[in-house]
């Protein structure tokens, strides 16, 4: 019998991982093909009903490009940060478009990002 605190965690991760995928257009099938996994296997994690390995989960998040954190815990990272940090200038309701965009970035694209950054600001002061 499925511990009920697991099941509904199971079944909020599948609910995250469906919409993504939705997001991207990608069907169940594509998907599954992209993660070298069956279709079926897919279904039963975005219905809840299986629990997938660290490493499946973070091949889904990749494939998503999306963080763990927010496939776990249905918050993303700059969320947290934003909580933590919500009274300095920086992190502010203004800036929470930016920071989603960002956590969606690869560390390759942020790298490249940060840099691009270093170069406008002082030709924009």
């Amino acid at each position: 019998m499925k511990n009920t605190i697991n099941a509904i965690d199971a079944e909020l991760i599948g609910t995250r991982i469906r919409k993504e995928r939705e997001t991207l257009g990608l069907t169940r099938e594509k998907f599954a093909e992209v993660l070298d996994l069956s279709p079926l296997y897919i279904g039963q994690l975005e219905r809840g009903e299986r629990l997938m390995s660290l490493s499946t989960l973070i091949k889904i998040s990749n494939i998503l490009n999306i963080s763990t954190d927010y496939l776990i815990h249905g918050k993303s990272t700059h969320e947290s940060l934003m909580k933590e940090h919500s009274n300095e200038p920086l992190y502010n309701k203004n800036n929470s478009t930016l920071y989603a965009l960002l956590n969606k970035c690869s560390q390759k694209e942020l790298t490249l990002i940060e840099s691009m950054v270093k170069l406008i600001i002082p030709y924009i002061r």
